[in-house]
């Protein structure tokens, strides 16, 4: 119990401050999730075409871009996927961002999508998360990337109210 607690009270010091409201999640627990859990990475896509596309279509629509680095053999990934399909959150998602995912391998592919805002060295853990203004290309969470690499530590709700942390 104390960990959760930890992690959660760590991911609210984190968050800015004028955030939007996280939608309520109705379960509370991963268990309850849908079985299988999604296997969200595409492991053939072209990052980079991906990520611009998202990018461009997150500017013309007033949105914050998502930028899901992982991979589907990681548990936390899937966990992440999984509690991002949640109707609820789905719903606030798709009103806030654009979400695009892209598989990072084992820390060994599409590394120049994390490097392009300023993370060139090993990543912290999987999932990582880049929220992006797509006006102007700039990160707005450094240093807070790899928050939920242990999502399984959190709560459904916990990670709901990280991803709303960072809109406005």
């Amino acid at each position: 119990m104390r960990a959760p607690l930890l992690a959660l009270l760590s991911l609210a010091l984190a968050a800015p401050v004028s955030a939007a409201t996280a939608p309520r999640i109705p379960i509370t627990s991963f268990e309850q999730l849908a079985m299988p859990l999604p296997l969200p990475y595409d492991e053939q896509a072209n990052a980079r075409a991906v990520v611009a596309a998202a990018k461009a279509r997150a500017k013309a629509h007033h949105k914050l871009l998502l930028i899901d680095l992982g991979g589907n053999w990681c548990l936390d990934c899937r966990l992440l996927a999984g509690t991002m399909d949640l109707p609820a959150l789905r719903k606030f998602l798709d009103a806030h961002y654009e979400v695009v995912t892209v598989d990072a391998g084992r820390f060994d592919k599409n590394l120049d999508i994390p490097a392009h805002y300023g993370i060139t060295q090993r990543m912290e853990g999987v999932p990582s998360v880049l929220i992006v203004d797509p006006r102007t290309d700039r990160l707005l969470n450094p240093g807070h990337t790899a928050a939920l690499a242990d999502a399984r530590s959190m709560s459904p709700q916990a990670l709901a109210d990280w991803l709303a942390s960072w809109t406005k």
